[in-house]
């Protein structure tokens, strides 16, 4: 079966994510205005929402290793921070290109800028490979400042305060009184995303650089048949990271998000395909099935385990936002 409908497939899941976590948003807003001015029922807070939250899961990773286990206070953070992490280390940065509300938001401008203007722009060499060593400086603060440099002490300490409770909250009204050089930013970004493929994605996201990095452990990944190649160049060219795919025997890139657009467009049939430890092929629904399949199993297994929901009640947050 030829491998195009996986980008159909692969755009459907992200939408479909993306839908979810506006309605996690406006479920969250709910629960929020409720606190701040009240109303006839209080909605129960998603604890999904914790998704928005990878600072939280780090803290809540760092301190589970240093023997403070998960903590009750955005326990949902950790989980999904694990379960991104562990989807990568199997599935490359599949989160990237199927999961992501940024990175399907930047997907869709980079499409629509290449239908407007018949071209995406492309950086030079250098200053491309300068700018990608952006994310992975703001990925070695994080992990420094957070993971090693705070003691187990200290990360109690911030977990624990006000501060961290209401992150939450606080990431919610960023967006909804966001500073005029804030949204200039956004704006940046989002006619940069018009004219280069994932900007921020490619230059600025620490979450990004992270899984990068898991994913080079990753059993799975884009083969290709040298005797089936027929040397076209269409890899490389809808490759949205610039993956130079028709001379590599295997592509085991941090740049690669496992989007199958390589597969998906290759012309010699079989050519290119993802396989598990270069022999076995995964067809694109089977890969399809195990990104929904992980993500959900990280939810369940953070539910049955008791680490999902926060333990501070509607009450506490009322107190923690002034009411």
């Amino acid at each position: 079966m030829s491998a195009r409908y996986v980008q159909p497939l692969r755009i459907l899941i992200q939408f479909c994510f993306l839908a979810f976590m506006l309605w996690l948003g406006l479920r969250f807003y709910q629960f929020v205005q409720y606190l701040r001015v009240g109303g006839a029922s209080a909605p129960v807070r998603p604890d999904g929402v914790e998704g928005f939250l990878p600072i939280s899961g780090l803290l809540g990773l760092a301190g589970w290793l240093k023997g403070l286990g998960i903590n009750p206070v955005h326990p949902a953070a950790v989980v999904i921070f694990l379960t991104i992490l562990g989807v990568s280390l199997l599935l490359r940065r599949s989160f990237c290109s199927w999961v992501c509300p940024v990175a399907t938001i930047s997907e869709c401008a980079w499409k629509g800028g290449f239908k407007g203007l018949k071209r995406n722009l492309r950086l030079p060499r250098w200053l491309d490979v300068t700018l990608r060593g952006l994310k992975y400086l703001l990925m070695a603060f994080f992990i420094y400042s957070i993971a090693i440099a705070m003691s187990a002490e200290g990360l109690r300490d911030f977990i624990f305060s006000d501060y961290h409770k209401v992150a939450d909250v606080r990431l919610l009204d960023f967006f909804l009184y966001i500073s005029p050089t804030v949204l200039m930013i956004i704006l940046f970004l989002v006619a940069a995303s018009l004219i280069l493929r994932n900007p921020f994605c490619r230059y600025l996201c620490p979450y990004g650089a992270l899984l990068g990095l898991a994913a080079l452990l990753s059993p799975v990944r884009v083969t290709r048949d040298s005797e089936r190649c027929v040397s076209c160049g269409v890899c490389n060219q809808v490759c949205p990271t610039y993956i130079d795919v028709m001379h590599k025997q295997s592509v085991n890139s941090p740049e690669c998000i496992g989007c199958w657009r390589c597969v998906s467009h290759c012309r010699a049939e079989g050519a290119l395909s993802m396989r598990v430890v270069g022999r076995f092929v995964i067809p694109g629904i089977v890969f399809a099935v195990l990104v929904v399949l992980f993500f959900w199993g990280g939810t369940l297994a953070g539910k049955l385990t008791g680490h999902w929901r926060t333990a501070l009640d509607a009450a506490e947050y009322g107190r923690l936002l002034g009411r």
